[in-house]
Parts: structure tokens; sequence; C-alpha cells
């Protein structure tokens, strides 16, 4: 039987870099996304091997599509967490960040993690699956005006973490890909060129090389992995 993966944020980005790469080695890959119309353009790309979900991953019902699917396909052998929220933009400092606005980063970018794990946990201890959060620099250093994401990815790395203390039989990894030429981080730089950032399929590999080698449980950023060196 083919490995599955779930990838959360799967229709653009890193998310989409890394499904395309996981189906080419053969992998089957269950992507969700909000975007019925982006998804559909990667199922029509990447074939009977990607299994769309349209989706938020902050709505319980469409977690439970997603863990429903994966329990349909038989085994889960990969569970990335990508989808993230970045939170207002312009990004504002903290003593002005909307408290409605701060909430949703966090549903999205903890809670929602923690819940797609629970619901899927049994799956990925019975095929000795691996757990792929995917964190932020923005999480350890103190950049102004990204209070409320870089402390919700800070608050995904110590959740990632405890994860992988409470079940060691479990590989649980924080994987920080540094910028990105992404949408995201467009919106993080409203207005600002960032065409020398590195585009998404030039970070998936380093991604795939931690799923492969599974090294000790932690927090690990692409440098680390930018060849087949695994400390």
């Amino acid at each position: 039987m083919a490995s599955t993966a779930i990838v959360t944020g799967a229709s653009a980005g890193l998310g989409l870099a890394l499904s395309r790469e996981l189906v080419r080695r053969g992998w089957h890959v269950i992507g969700l996304a909000r975007r019925a119309d982006r998804l559909e353009r990667v199922r029509a790309e990447l074939g009977a091997r990607f299994i769309a979900v349209t989706g938020d991953v902050v709505e319980p019902g469409d977690r439970a599509r997603l863990a429903e699917t994966a329990s349909a396909a038989g085994r889960l052998d990969l569970l990335v967490n990508n989808a993230s929220r970045l939170g207002p933009s312009p990004m504002p400092s903290l003593d002005r960040y909307p408290l409605a606005e701060l909430e949703a980063v966090y549903r999205t970018n903890v809670v929602a993690p923690l819940a797609i794990l629970q619901s899927t946990l049994a799956l990925l201890v019975a095929s000795g699956g691996v757990v792929v959060n995917i964190g932020s620099d923005a999480a350890i250093e103190p950049y102004p005006n990204w209070g409320g994401y870089g402390s919700s990815k800070a608050a995904l790395d110590q959740l990632t973490a405890i994860l992988g203390a409470e079940h060691p039989e479990i590989p649980c990894y924080t994987f920080d890909p540094g910028d990105m030429r992404t949408e995201m981080h467009q919106a993080a730089f409203p207005g600002a060129d960032i065409s020398d950032r590195p585009a998404p399929e030039t970070v998936a590999p380093a991604l795939l090389r931690l799923i492969d080698n599974r090294p000790k449980r932690g927090r690990y950023t692409v440098a680390d992995f930018a060849t087949e060196a695994v400390r």
C-alpha cells in the first residue's frame, strides 16, 4: 500500500511544492485548502494520487472530513501542518493588535494543528508516521510588528516539543523553511519586491530530507537539510 500524507495549505506555496514532490515519489496526498478552485487545479495537475479536501483548518467539520478521508485511505504516514494565518496586513504592533484577529491567528496556527493531530494520532501510530509542523524564525526572534504571528509560532514550537515528549513513538518536528516567495510573505511586506526570496520548490527538498532521515525530534531549519548531511 502506498504511503499517505496529509498536507494542509496544499493549494499554494510550500504545501503545493511538497505535495508535488510526494506525488512524484508515489505517495498519496490528502490536501486540504480553503480555495476550491485552486485545489481543483492541483488535483487536475497531480491526478488520482492527490485527494482534494476543500475546507478550513479552523472548522471542526472540515477537520473531521480530513480525518475521515485519511481513515478511508487505510493508513497515514505523514502529517504536515502547513496552513498558517499571518494576521492583519500591514502587521500592527502588539499594543494596537486587534484581539479578535489575534484569536483567529492562534486558532489557525496553534489550535488547528493540535486538533488535526488528535484526530489522526491512531493512524499515525499504526503506520509509524511522522508529524511536521511548519514554523518560522519569528518564533524565536522578536521582530517588531510580528508579535501576533511570531508568538503563535512560538506556541506551536512548544506544542510540538511536548507532543514529541509525550509520544516518543512518533517523530514530531518543527521545520522552519525561512523566507519564501509566497503570497503570505508578500502580505507581510505589502508593496515590497520579494522576488529575491527563494521559491517554495527550492525548500521542499530540505523538508523531504527531514522526513526521510528522521533525526532526533526537535526544531530544524531549512539550512540543516540544505545538503544530505544530517546532524
